[in-house]
């Protein structure tokens, strides 16, 4: 009984899907006779015979890789199956080294797989392209699409593309998610049918954590970062949301013209790599695409979003840290096999592409890093108005209602739209501009920070001796404690903060933040505590809010007392308080603390940030 009632669940739920004009259907889409959880729920995928697909080795290859043996391409290897492919080669291979830079908190290797010409030392006149996949492992296309480029630079001929660029590939990042793999990872994406878990064995998702810094994972990447300096680093992953035409979408921070913390960088994105790549990537039968999100699932034509440019995000984090980075979502209901080619080649091009014109990326990252801008932008949330009209190659769909919903879904066809869409785009905007003091002091006791702040690699001064500095030290007002957890976090909010002048003594093991280096714009974001993406909002300085002293009314009452006789002054602004707020005048308790809030008895470090501006 149990096992039909699922079953009929599942063909109620297969009745729900997304899709795409706006014509309503007389009847539910076909009940399939397929198994209960076949993915036969999904939306038909449009065909595709690109050229690319003559990248793929026959399976009597001694070299193909477990994606390109499987008959239908829909199967991506597990981590003692790609590790050992990886071993072969390396051994087959003076071009291949693998060099773990970490370890999982299950216990797995973090490694990385290296092609080079320059032996363990790279030439630092090469540039260096990062590819990292499997930091969601079920979105694992760049996995499968490293393993066959780095067979054919090692062993098919394709070597010459190491003469004038070095190659990293982090083939699984997220090695514990990986293996938590199944047939049921990910329900809204096509292939491959074994997938891994979207978070870790902590269950988290290292894909918030470029800032915060609290995985193992992603300590040990920003380490890999620090030691061999990227000049391009490309985050590979499968998007959710939209059915539509374009099977590899990518995008950066500042694109376009938008906000960016890294302009020089962004423009040379914008008109050397994109149009590289889009060349690239159509010449071998893809569609590639800007990197969007829609705004309404119930109305694909509403518009679309830049999804936010925050900085817990690898693309953020790039334009804040002057890392060129870029996110690649290739589209989920592709299938894999058109994705992972599609990955092949988007990574081969931006190879060749640094070859040819990678100095003048590191002339634009050079020019981004001496920036020092006055004020930061921060705290990003999408702009109600429409930044402009857009053109976009959307998939029809027509609606119908579903009696599961009880209300009108889409239902997509798998057939391009012949005509092209013009649909609005909404762009992130600021809400916050943070001002960039000189410094920040750290206190040693909070060696925690000071130890997330030197694995993002920012320089700092170190007291060997105590030392008094007159600081800024800023009250917090107001703040507000979340409800809800976020990634094993409480997060904790202000909108204001008073700065009051002290002499602030700061022990031994304390640091001084210089915000006038590369990194000066990460450590504003991570330090100021109105700072969406700072270890305040994240929680992490929650002693700030607790007062441990207080005055009872037998003797705060009678102090009370002879404070309005001796103050004129304070009499009149009390009683002004009282005419003004009803609530205030009928609460006897809070007319008290008022009081007590004006004596020296009251805790002076109570929401005192304490983390000090230097200005």
């Amino acid at each position: 009984m149990r096992s039909a009632l699922i079953a009929a669940a599942v063909a109620a739920l297969s009745l729900t899907l997304l899709s795409s004009s706006p014509v309503m259907s007389q009847t539910p889409p076909p009940v399939s006779n397929a198994a209960p959880w076949d993915q036969d729920f999904l939306p038909p995928a449009p065909a595709w015979d690109g050229a690319s697909r003559s990248l793929l080795r026959d399976t009597a290859d001694p070299w193909v890789t477990a994606f390109e043996a499987d008959s239908e391409h829909d199967f991506s290897p597990d981590y003692a199956d790609t590790r050992a492919w990886f071993d072969r080669l390396d051994a087959a291979s003076e071009l291949i080294r693998i060099e773990a830079f970490g370890v999982s908190p299950e216990g797995r290797p973090i490694y990385a797989v290296i092609a080079s010409k320059d032996g363990a030392a790279f030439d630092p006149a090469k540039p260096v392209l990062l590819a990292q996949a499997g930091i969601h492992p079920g979105e694992i296309d760049g996995k499968d699409a490293g393993m066959m480029l780095l067979r054919d630079i090692a062993i098919y001929g394709k070597d010459g593309l190491l003469d004038r660029v070095n190659l990293i590939l982090v083939p699984i990042l997220s090695v514990d998610g990986h293996e938590r793999a199944g047939a049921y990872s990910r329900p809204n994406q096509r292939g491959p049918r074994i997938q891994g878990w979207r978070h870790t064995a902590t269950n988290q998702n290292l894909n918030r954590d470029y800032m915060k810094l609290d995985q193992v994972e992603m300590q040990a990447v920003r380490g890999l970062i620090l030691k061999y300096r990227p000049d391009l680093y490309v985050d590979i992953h499968v998007t959710d949301g939209l059915d539509y035409q374009y099977d590899v979408t990518y995008g950066f921070n500042g694109e376009n013209g938008v906000w960016s913390r890294s302009p020089a960088t962004a423009r040379w994105l914008d008109d050397t790599f994109k149009p590289a790549m889009n060349a690239a990537l159509e010449g071998q039968g893809h569609i590639p695409g800007e990197l969007v999100f829609g705004i309404d699932d119930a109305n694909p034509r509403a518009g679309l979003s830049d999804g936010g440019l925050g900085e817990r995000f690898s693309n953020g984090w790039g334009s804040a840290a002057h890392v060129p980075t870029i996110l690649i979502e290739n589209h989920s209901l592709k299938p894999h096999e058109q994705r992972v080619l599609g990955t092949y080649v988007f990574l081969e091009a931006a190879m060749r592409l640094l070859a040819e014109q990678g100095g003048d990326l590191r002339r634009a990252v050079a020019e981004d890093s001496a920036l020092r801008p006055e004020q930061i932008p921060a705290n990003f949330e999408s702009d109600p108005e429409p930044a402009y009209t857009r053109a976009f190659k959307g998939i029809r769909y027509d609606t119908y209602r579903s009696q599961a919903s009880g209300r009108d879904e889409i239902r997509w066809l798998g057939e391009p739209d012949p005509e092209l869409w013009q649909v609005p785009f909404y762009a992130s905007r600021p809400t916050l501009m943070l001002d960039r003091p000189q410094a920040y002091w750290v206190p040693g006791h909070r060696p925690d920070l000071i130890e997330r702040l030197r694995l993002h690699g920012v320089t700092m001064e170190t007291l060997d001796a105590p030392r008094t500095v007159t600081v800024d030290m800023l009250r917090l007002v107001d703040p507000v404690v979340s409800a809800r957890t976020n990634e094993g976090h409480v997060p904790i909010s202000v909108k204001t903060v008073e700065a009051e002048r002290r002499d602030w003594a700061f022990p031994p093991g304390s640091v001084r933040v210089s915000t006038d280096q590369p990194l000066g714009d990460v450590a504003v974001l991570l330090l100021e505590p109105q700072s969406s993406e700072g270890f305040f909002a994240w929680g992490m300085i929650p002693e700030v809010l607790n007062r441990v002293e207080y005055m009872e009314a037998y003797a705060i009452a009678p102090l009370a007392d002879r404070m309005l006789a001796a103050d004129p002054a304070l009499k009149a602004e009390f009683e002004t308080k009282l005419a003004a707020e009803p609530d205030f005048a009928a609460d006897g308790d809070a007319r008290l603390q008022w009081f007590y809030e004006r004596t020296p008895y009251y805790d002076d470090r109570y929401r005192l940030y304490p983390i000090a501006r230097e200005t």
